[in-house]
């Protein structure tokens, strides 16, 4: 993991599916569990999504908090 990566959880957006448009740092922990049993997609948003389930798995969603409000 890169320090700029957890600035792209709160400003990228999910390119496709059932959340398509929603920010990666707002998509729903059973969403992100799925692809955690599914497989990640290639690539960064693969890098991205796996991420962000760690962070979601593991409580921490509120450390991203302050890099919203930048």
């Amino acid at each position: 993991m890169k320090p700029e990566d957890l600035l792209l959880l709160v400003g990228r957006e999910m390119p496709f599916g059932k959340y398509q448009g929603r920010l990666i740092s707002d998509l729903p922990g059973h969403y992100l569990a799925w692809f955690a049993r599914s497989g990640f997609p290639p690539g960064e948003i693969g890098r991205l999504l796996a991420l962000m389930h760690e962070i979601d798995h593991n409580g921490l969603r509120a450390l991203l908090e302050p890099l919203r409000r930048r």
